[in-house]
């Protein structure tokens, strides 16, 4: 394997696992322990992973790219997507994150009648050939790790809109800190997004929970719904019992 591809595969596993020995990169990767030291330093170097007591671990403090966030757990994410999708009805008028997982949701609302307010670049792009989603950008800086439009001048603007679902997405969640995200840029624009819609759904894969980031834009039990692919801990549901949240468990189909 290219040493480049093998840094990318190595990258890709930390996160998958969040916490890993050298030891067990040594075995997954078959190679020395010399080489696997020199892959490591060179992604805490970019600063996607940070060194722990025996191993690397994610580092949560920076943004994760876009693209190595896209292919992670996919087929949970498009089975999220579609479950939210469900709620889409003709005439809503809805915001769409910046997320891997509410990406997805364009291939499920081909056929309706909404208009979409995102600052996801990619959603934008692959709305196109749809002449039925009216979509609304709000415009801003470019980020590129998060492929979305950023900026603090934007806040008036989302102010005036009235949005009846916002379909959010986080870099993790829990019940202590609430829902988080890694940007603080992108942060104050889903604050303002909450704040402004009636109804909020959280879409987040089953590896979300009991994960935080850099800053919380929201309490959990500021959320209507959380839409997941599989039901999380006791706690959770109790939360979102109490708190009047509707959990859904999206179906995944193999």
């Amino acid at each position: 394997m290219l040493k480049s591809k093998r840094i990318e595969q190595i990258e890709k596993y930390v996160f998958e696992h969040q916490t890993v020995s050298l030891d067990e990169l040594v075995k997954v990767f078959n190679v020395s322990k010399n080489t696997i030291r020199r892959d490591v330093q060179q992604l805490v170097e970019r600063g996607t992973i940070k060194k722990v007591y025996g191993g690397v671990a994610v580092n949560h403090t920076t943004v994760e790219s876009f693209t190595v966030r896209q292919t992670r757990n996919l087929k949970q994410k498009r089975a999220v997507a579609k479950a939210a999708a469900n709620f889409v009805e003709d005439g809503d008028i809805i915001y769409i994150d910046t997320g891997t997982t509410t990406l997805e949701m364009v291939e499920y609302l081909q056929t309706k009648h909404v208009t979409i307010i995102t600052n996801n670049l990619d959603f934008i792009i692959n709305s196109y050939p749809y002449p039925n989603l009216n979509v609304l950008s709000t415009g801003g800086v470019f980020e590129r790790k998060t492929k979305s439009f950023v900026s603090f001048k934007n806040m008036d603007l989302l102010q005036t809109y009235n949005i009846n679902k916002a379909f959010m997405a986080s870099t993790g969640i829990s019940i202590s800190n609430g829902v988080t995200n890694s940007s603080p840029l992108e942060s104050e624009i889903k604050q303002t997004v909450v704040k402004r819609s009636e109804e909020v759904y959280l879409l987040v894969d089953h590896d979300k929970f009991d994960k935080y980031a850099l800053m919380t834009y929201c309490k959990l039990d500021e959320v209507n719904y959380i839409i997941t692919d599989s039901a999380p801990s006791e706690a959770y549901q109790e939360f979102a019992t109490k708190h009047n949240i509707q959990l859904v468990i999206a179906d995944i189909v193999n």
